[in-house]
């Protein structure tokens, strides 16, 4: 891995996108509770701040999955792959949040765009790691 390769690069801003996305949730999640009059520690009282507080903490559940995936699948398998999965990744918080905050039923889609990309990264990652170690045992 070269890092001023542009898949190299293009996986750096994808992370820092992703982080960007997760600040912004934060962000919302402080907005609503004002807008709402939730102040903290409270983590109840109306459903939109539940929804924001949910959104949020979804997106560091999965992240702390995803940077990993991303990384790992970045490093061993190469290419342009990881990155446009993880922009997807990225794409598919967006629409999980916005979806959530218009009810919880309209989350789906954005879900599956987060997991989906997840998933396949963690295979990359299996497969890129074992060529690797099948190239350096021979």
């Amino acid at each position: 891995m070269i890092l001023s390769a542009p898949a190299t690069i293009l996986t750096a801003a994808v992370t820092l996108l992703a982080v960007l996305i997760t600040i912004g949730l934060s962000i919302m999640v402080s907005k609503v509770r004002t807008r709402a009059n939730v102040p903290p520690p409270a983590m109840s009282g109306a459903p939109e701040v539940e929804r924001a507080l949910r959104i949020h903490g979804n997106t560091i559940e999965q992240i702390v999955v995803f940077l990993p995936a991303l990384w790992l699948a970045a490093l061993y398998f190469q290419g342009w792959v990881p990155p446009a999965l993880g922009l997807v990744w990225c794409i598919g918080r967006i629409l999980y949040a916005v979806g959530y905050m218009a009810g919880a039923d309209k989350r789906l889609a954005g879900f599956a765009l987060t997991i989906l990309p997840t998933l396949i990264l963690i295979v990359l990652a299996v497969i890129g790691l074992v060529g690797a170690w099948t190239a350096a045992s021979a």
